[in-house]
């Protein structure tokens, strides 16, 4: 009798029961994925949102009246929010200085990625990546004198960015070591070391001309030089 009772319990694949556990959207108990996940899910990207929002208002107002002209008042008066709901995001302009300076380091990693991702020689690779740098930094002068004058993309004064600039190191590291293997760049001196004189070169290089804006040549002019020089010391 007890046997009996619990085989009329089973539901078969069949039954209508079962059909309906079975559609797209719920468990194989037939639950509902829980609405805790979902509103997460939804706050987690609307915080997401805002905070993007918060950075290309700041970028706008630091472009439009430079960065020391724009106070944080500006950017919460233009998005329409509080000053502490701005504060959630970043605890002060600096930091949002900070996460442009992060955002520019994975944008060189991306433009390396692409520089591996195709045939070119060493020299080809070099000269495009810092042409385009170059170019950039120069177009958005204010911002970027912002930027490197503050050391927002400076590792040592900002340590949360040092794995987005070793990311970014790394792969100069190994466009290097193929100049090395095809017999393009010197194998008298480690990968590491060449590539941190690189580095060290341009980043000297926009230091001076942050500081430097009269000088008798444009930042471009002062990067192609400095990348024309590693290249002929750098050669067998």
């Amino acid at each position: 009798m007890g046997r009996a009772k619990v085989a009329e319990r089973r539901t078969p694949a069949s039954h209508p029961q079962a059909a309906r556990n079975n559609q797209p959207g719920k468990t194989r108990h037939g639950r509902q994925p829980s609405r805790k996940t979902s509103e997460g899910g939804l706050r987690e990207r609307k915080k997401a949102r805002l905070r993007q929002q918060i950075v290309e208002t700041a970028l706008h107002l630091f472009r439009r009246h430079g960065y020391r002209k724009t106070r944080i008042d500006d950017i919460v008066q233009t998005l329409d929010i509080s000053q502490p709901t701005f504060f959630r995001y970043f605890p002060s302009k600096d930091a949002v200085l900070r996460e442009v300076g992060r955002r520019a380091f994975a944008r060189q990693a991306e433009s390396l990625k692409s520089e591996l991702a195709i045939k070119a020689t060493t020299e080809q690779r070099l000269r495009r990546f810092y042409e385009t740098l170059g170019n950039v930094t120069e177009v958005g002068r204010p911002l970027w004198q912002a930027v490197i004058l503050a050391g927002a993309m400076d590792p040592v004064r900002s340590p949360e960015l040092r794995g987005a600039e070793a990311a970014t190191v790394s792969l100069l590291r190994e466009i290097i070591a193929q100049g090395q293997k095809s017999g393009e760049i010197t194998d008298d001196f480690p990968v590491v070391h060449l590539a941190e004189f690189m580095e060290g070169l341009f980043n000297t290089v926009v230091r001076q001309w942050a500081v430097d804006l009269t000088g008798p040549h444009k930042l471009t002019e002062r990067v192609h030089n400095a990348v024309e020089f590693f290249l002929r010391g750098a050669k067998p």
